[in-house]
């Protein structure tokens, strides 16, 4: 580390030794009045929430953790599925379908990679981050669209693990019970907080590799000649990409949530390099699952799985042949949803304290049942339109989180010319000094304007989306970044940068 940086990261420390000092002083004699949540530290369960990480806290060396969170996080059926939407839903080839993947993931992980680096250098959740952009207010609209969009990935989650685990019993299990099991054992899992959670996700992708490779070996020889498809017209491979986009960038806003706990002198292409990979060597699960939806038509007892089933039937189906021990390998891909459900639970928790703030001096915890609460019953009222619900959700989330990473990285780069010394620590919980936010929400607000006429929808198709596909995650991206930097330099005329 040169000298310049390190005068830059002695800047950041000397102002976050008082950082939520007082808030944090409340909130920990709050909690530890409570005989259950002492019982509960005793047993190594994480409290904390968003209030920041002091530095003498961040010691965390083990950097490929933060690559198996985001490994076991997307190495799972949910992926899979998503996977058959490029054949099933758009009529895409293999080789389109691939090649979309490929890209889109290459292309749109590179934010959530970067924004992973963040954690380490100033010990804040990435949406405490976000404060110094959208304001203490203006980050709740995010932080509302965060928890929207995390409890419809965990509902997505909690129907695919029930449908897979109820296609085992032949329907003798309903899917309804299928969903609480899931969604119990994956709020035992981020209950425990970081730890446990980073111990489980090292662990969790194996079974599921071991699964996916017995089910290629059963059924590969339906994969090698698959059918021919219409060419693709550029809608059609757009549409896709905006469902690919959703799927990636959205983590966006919670991935400095996974590497508060390292130590700040690490560099910052270690977990940039980690995380990337994290993200991008599941895009063999999503080709997988388009491999398997060419060949779907094509083999009788596939897609009759499918018929009843949906995916998890399909899975079912694929590992039959295997007797026992296939069911068994069903049961550990029904339970690979767990990896992606239990630090979504953990991460809801941090948004719903940006969305309301006094809720930090509550135990962290104390959210995730919230979230099963809210899961659980819409998960069952759900759990019949699978695909509709899949289909529709990527396609729509991709655009506020796209948004979202043109204000923070143009902040951070522009704004504050990549200098973590800019961001002024004290200041983290205080809305009288932090920005405003006018800039960020009005950008954000401004980009609609395109955004709209951009989308292609099962429910609505803008003027540009027929001639084009749905482009309406690049134009959030480009038009939010575009109108933020001179509306943030008018914000500035106001107020000093914190």
């Amino acid at each position: 580390m040169n000298s310049d940086s390190k005068e830059k990261l002695d800047a950041v420390f000397d102002t976050e030794k008082d950082a939520g000092s007082v808030v944090e002083k409340e909130a920990c004699d709050l909690q530890l009045r409570n005989r259950w949540t002492r019982k509960l530290l005793s047993w190594g369960v994480e409290e904390r929430g968003i209030l920041p990480v002091p530095l003498e806290d961040r010691t965390d060396t083990q950097y490929s953790k933060v690559f198996f969170i985001w490994l076991s996080a997307n190495f799972n059926i949910l992926s899979f599925s998503a996977g058959t939407l490029g054949p099933l839903l758009y009529g895409l080839s293999l080789r389109e379908s691939c090649l979309v993947i490929l890209f889109f993931n290459l292309l749109c992980n590179i934010p959530p990679a970067y924004l992973s680096t963040w954690g380490p250098k100033l010990g804040l959740r990435q949406l405490c981050q976000a404060r110094y952009s959208f304001g203490y207010f203006g980050v709740i609209i995010m932080s509302c669209f965060n928890m929207a969009t995390g409890l419809g990935y965990c509902i997505l989650n909690s129907i695919l693990g029930g449908q897979t685990l109820s296609s085992i019993t032949n329907g003798s299990l309903s899917w309804s019970v299928g969903i609480v099991i899931i969604a119990v054992v994956s709020l035992l899992i981020s209950f425990g907080g970081y730890k446990l959670l980073a111990w489980y996700e090292r662990l969790a992708w194996i079974p599921v590799l071991v699964s996916y490779v017995v089910a290629l070996g059963l059924g590969g020889k339906h994969l090698s000649n698959p059918a021919p498809a219409e060419p693709a017209t550029a809608s059609t491979v757009l549409s896709f990409a905006s469902i690919i986009a959703g799927f990636v960038i959205t983590y966006a806003p919670i991935c400095s949530d996974y590497t508060i706990y390292y130590t700040p002198d690490v560099a910052s292409w270690k977990i940039f390099i980690s995380a990337y990979l994290g993200f991008n060597v599941p895009v063999v699960m999503l080709c997988f699952g388009a491999a398997v939806a060419v060949a779907l038509p094509y083999v009788p007892a596939w897609n009759d799985g499918y018929n009843n089933g949906n995916v998890g039937g399909l899975l079912e189906a694929m590992l039959r042949p295997a007797g026992n021990f296939g069911k068994f390998l069903t049961v550990l891909l029904a339970l690979s949803v767990t990896a992606n459900l239990a630090p979504t639970f953990y991460s809801f928790c941090m948004s719903f304290q940006v969305f309301i703030p006094p809720a930090a001096a509550v135990p962290r915890y104390m959210f995730s049942l919230l979230a099963v609460a809210i899961v659980i019953p819409l998960s069952i009222a759900g759990q019949h339109k699978f695909y509709d619900t899949l289909s529709n959700f990527l396609g729509i989330i991709g655009y506020w989180a796209s948004a979202f990473c043109a204000v923070v990285l143009i902040e951070h780069f522009v704004i504050r010319r990549s200098d973590f010394s800019s961001y002024n620590l004290r200041y983290w919980d205080d809305y009288r000094r932090l920005p405003p936010g006018f800039a960020a929400v009005c950008a954000c607000l401004l980009s609609v304007g395109l955004i709209v006429p951009s989308m292609d929808q099962v429910w609505f198709v803008g003027p540009i989306a027929q001639r084009t596909g749905d482009i309406g995650f690049e134009m959030a991206f480009t038009v939010t970044g575009l109108c933020y930097v001179p509306l943030r330099y008018l914000e500035l005329r106001f107020r000093k940068m914190v």
